[in-house]
């Protein structure tokens, strides 16, 4: 049996403000306090830069796009070089004009761009106008090689997906982090908000067991409303970041609030304790399922 590798994680769970650089700034001074405490991995919610901007379509908002590396990647790798920290970064990237992709950046512990992901999985439901924003991904799924750990980073939608979870834990991720924005519609809330939010974290504690790794989900928090609109309408961000173990169980979770970090230590030797007493991988009918790269079997 491997030996004990144990990492502390912190996620950091935020409410956001209307202006970009106090976000930035406040980015900053979370993984400055996440250090301080002992993490090795920290990771931000989804688009943390400014107000989530998908509730409308607005050409305008295209200005908040940054190129990769750029002002959030370089803030960020200053802190990841001089307190030798992991940072898992979400950003509105522009790639080029007219192309741009919901991304998060892996910065290694001495500050290197280890790699970026680009969101798979785009949604385009109300409140959420991501299609009209973004450029689906085409770096497929990865994992990042970090001083710390084999990390696999997805962004918010694509926690729905198990095919997604499981590409990017085939090619040897240990951690899950998943980059998230996702609330309720206030109307909505008193009949359906329950329901929602167990199914959402069900799903990705389902990931963790199906794939014995560990998942790590940073959420927003706060009401956020609809830009033009009475100020009822928008989308309370329900918060409740946590990470789960390679078993499903939580380790840590957060609150409604916004403002927090939440921390757990991961021992990354339960990653292979886990797939040898939950054998998944290895009973897996590959043959079997040539299936899936087809919309539909009917």
């Amino acid at each position: 049996m491997p030996n004990a590798r144990s990492v502390r994680v912190a996620l950091w769970q935020a409410q956001v403000l209307a202006d970009p650089e106090a976000n930035l700034r406040q980015a900053v001074a979370a993984a400055e306090s996440a250090a301080a405490a002992g993490a090795r991995i920290f990771c931000t919610p989804e688009l943390f830069r400014s107000p989530y901007f998908c509730q409308e379509e607005n050409h305008a908002n295209f200005a908040l796009a940054e190129p990769v590396p750029g002002p959030t990647t370089e803030a960020l790798a200053a802190v990841a070089r001089e307190r030798a920290m992991v940072i898992v970064a979400s950003v509105f990237e522009r790639r080029a004009a007219g192309l741009f992709h919901n991304t998060a950046v892996v910065l290694d512990a001495d500050g290197t761009l280890a790699g970026r992901y680009r969101k798979m999985h785009i949604p385009d439901d109300p409140r959420y106008y991501e299609k009209f924003y973004f450029t689906p991904g085409d770096l497929g799924f990865q994992v990042f090689p970090t001083r710390y750990g084999q990390i696999g980073v997805l962004i918010c939608w694509d926690q729905w997906f198990p095919e997604a979870a499981r590409l990017t834990a085939m090619a040897g991720a240990e951690i899950l982090l998943y980059p998230t924005a996702i609330g309720w519609h206030p109307e909505e809330k008193a009949e359906f908000g329950a329901a929602q939010h167990a199914a959402w974290q069900t799903m990705q504690r389902a990931h963790a067991i199906a794939n014995g790794v560990f998942v790590a989900a940073p959420n927003r928090a706060g009401f956020e409303a609809t830009p033009g609109g009475d100020g009822k309408a928008g989308i309370e961000f329900w918060g409740q970041s946590f990470l789960a173990g390679p078993d499903g169980q939580l380790l840590a979770a957060a609150d409604t609030r916004g403002g927090q970090l939440v921390y757990a230590d991961c021992d990354l030797a339960a990653v292979e304790r886990a797939r040898t007493h939950w054998p998944f991988l290895r009973d897996r009918r590959v043959d079997a399922y040539a299936g899936l790269t087809r919309r539909w079997l009917g």
